[in-house]
């Protein structure tokens, strides 16, 4: 097997392999709904605990085949990286649990809506946190967002919550990244590994009353936990690689997918209600989304240029 590590382009430019690894990456994380509500019987803690501990043998398995450790045996020596890297895996595990919650008690339009709104929160925080200026269009973007989850909120009674949190840990799940100086794959192992002694814990704990749905219920079940790992860390891993091969442009665009994709199948396959407020709500994100991304492209485009 090649190393991702050296899959990188000479020049800026889309690959086909870095296509189709993104395209890969996010049609899995599309499709990742359905696999959720095949657990919905089951808590999101016990859940999120299982996609942690099976994803520790893939990610570490994957590392061995391409010869990266050593970046993470650094890493572990490193206290400075430990320490960033438990707040990036303590936010990544609160993004999975308000997503698998989401998903399994009908709220997986909002865990699309967190997703639709989250590139744009990723400008805010570079505006506010990096210093960095905002056009015109990324303004009209970031106020027509904020529209939309107002006009949500009034038509509820209550703040979006769900779609906001898992906006927010995402968020900064992403500025925290920046800071861990440790290649993708090697990062990912080094925060599951992290989260391992706690998920082993709670499994134990779950054993031990009775209430565990692993080996002491179903085979289905059993199986259904075991892949939670593998639905969880190969889409990861794939789009960590692919990312690498392409331009921020493209996968600016691409990473529209999979909330779209949650948002067709909360709709017709999970049947969750789209009402008024919602039919105003989302075309507001998804014109926001629009101006956004223009902007983006002709910013890159006018950087190529120069």
């Amino acid at each position: 097997m090649r190393n991702p590590d050296s899959l990188t382009p000479k020049t800026n430019e889309d690959t086909p392999q870095g296509l189709a690894f993104a395209l890969g990456a996010y049609i899995m994380w599309g499709f990742l709904p359905l696999y959720m509500k095949l657990v919905s019987h089951i808590s999101p803690a016990e859940v999120v605990a299982h996609r942690i501990i099976w994803s520790v043998p893939i990610a570490a398995a994957v590392l061995v085949a391409i010869r990266r450790t050593d970046a993470l045996r650094e890493a572990l020596r490193n206290p400075k990286m430990l320490a960033m890297a438990c707040v990036t895996a303590a936010l990544i595990t609160i993004n999975w649990g308000i997503y698998v919650w989401a998903v399994t008690s009908g709220h997986a339009l909002d865990a699309a809506l967190g997703y639709y709104i989250n590139p744009l929160f990723s400008v805010f925080l570079a505006a506010v946190l990096l210093g960095e200026r905002l056009s015109r269009a990324q303004l009209a973007a970031l106020a027509l967002a904020a529209a939309a989850v107002v006009v949500l909120t009034v038509d509820a009674g209550r703040v979006p919550w769900a779609a906001l949190a898992l906006t927010l840990s995402w968020g900064f799940y992403a500025l925290a990244k920046k800071s861990l100086a440790i290649g993708p794959n090697q990062g990912f192992l080094l925060e599951v590994l992290i989260l391992l002694l706690p998920a082993l814990g709670y499994f134990a704990y779950l054993i031990g009353t009775g209430q565990s749905h692993f080996a002491t219920g179903s085979l289905r079940d059993t199986w259904l936990l075991v892949g939670c790992g593998v639905v969880t860390a190969v889409p990861l891993m794939i789009y960590a690689n692919g990312a690498k091969l392409l331009r921020l442009s493209t996968i600016g665009i691409l990473q529209y997918i999979a909330p779209t994709m949650i948002f067709l199948i909360a709709v017709f396959v999970f049947d969750e209600p789209f009402g008024r407020a919602r039919m105003i709500a989302f075309p507001m994100i998804w014109l926001a989304l629009v101006i956004y991304s223009t902007s983006m492209i002709r910013q890159m485009r006018a950087t190529r240029a120069a």
